[in-house]
């Protein structure tokens, strides 16, 4: 690599960790306690799980790297037991940016195949990441962890909010963790570039309403802790707003046509849903471009 070239990337990973410090400073870490060994940790980034038993501490998800030590602060207020594994539910930045600092706090990375290969990849600033943020044990289809006394089911769901998304479900506690498979009150962010889908999205919240019933906590990816009445909601969201651009594609309309076609989205928007991270624009295109791809 030649010298300039090298400064660059070294000055602009320096500049980012600068910012990225400032920007976290002032983010607190909240714990809301679920049932007896399960809590939800929400900060900035997607929302973490956290199982606590008598021996260890299973956590899943991390959100960004500068807000570790205040993650690991709140986790010793609850628990004072060791970290034994970290489960990432996809690959993006929020969910997996504290990887290397929960590793070397003891924890042992699960993930599914294709987030593993995901992370190994070059990054947006040319850089590779460090051997510590890869998982070191990945999973095809399915995965069934005994911790703290409890069965927790691990599901891959395929082209949903990513190629590499999963789903756990505590099955004694009866907690379900979806991560970005699920946006409460909030349109999702589809990540078509990475392998995600409405029709995979829609199909993943179908397969993990088969697991739950009306006492189940949710852990979303993002928003407050949910329950079966709010999921469904939220699936009834998709697959109307699938339907009626499904509807406009069959009619001729164009992608312009459709992006500027509010009446789509408008009963959801009233409710709130488009003043998250993906407005109502948005994700008229994103349903559009997935509806419409090869």
């Amino acid at each position: 690599m030649k010298p300039n070239k090298l400064f660059f990337l070294l000055f602009a990973s320096g500049f980012i960790l600068f910012v990225n410090a400032q920007r976290f400073d002032k983010v607190e870490i909240k714990a809301t306690q679920l049932t007896e060994k399960v809590y939800m940790l929400q900060g900035a980034g997607g929302n973490i799980g956290l199982s606590v038993g008598n021996k260890e501490i299973f956590i899943i998800d991390d959100q960004f790297a500068p807000l570790s030590q205040k993650i690991l602060d709140a986790i010793e207020k609850i628990s004072d037991k060791p970290l034994t594994f970290l489960v990432n539910t996809h690959f993006h930045g929020d969910h997996t940016g504290g990887n290397e600092n929960m590793a070397k706090a003891g924890a042992t990375i699960i993930a599914h195949e294709n987030v593993k290969k995901r992370l190994k990849g070059i990054q947006r600033d040319g850089t590779y990441k460090s051997k510590e943020t890869i998982p070191v044990i990945t999973f095809n289809d399915k995965l069934n962890i005994t911790i703290n006394d409890e069965d927790v089911a691990v599901f891959h769901v395929s082209n949903a909010h990513t190629d590499g998304d999963s789903i756990l479900y505590f099955t004694q506690s009866n907690v379900l963790h979806t991560g970005d498979t699920y946006f409460n009150g909030r349109y999702p962010y589809i990540d078509l570039k990475s392998g995600g889908s409405i029709n995979g999205y829609i199909e993943a919240v179908k397969r993990a309403m088969i697991l739950i019933n009306e006492d189940t906590k949710i852990i979303p990816g993002h928003g407050q802790a949910s329950n079966l009445t709010e999921y469904k909601s939220f699936l009834n969201m998709l697959e109307s707003l699938r339907d009626r651009i499904k509807n406009a594609i069959d009619l001729g309309k164009s992608e312009e046509e459709i992006i500027a076609d509010s009446s789509i989205t408008e009963d959801y928007d009233e409710l709130g849903y488009g003043t998250g991270f993906i407005n109502s624009e948005r994700i008229r295109l994103t349903i559009y471009k997935s509806l419409t791809s090869n």
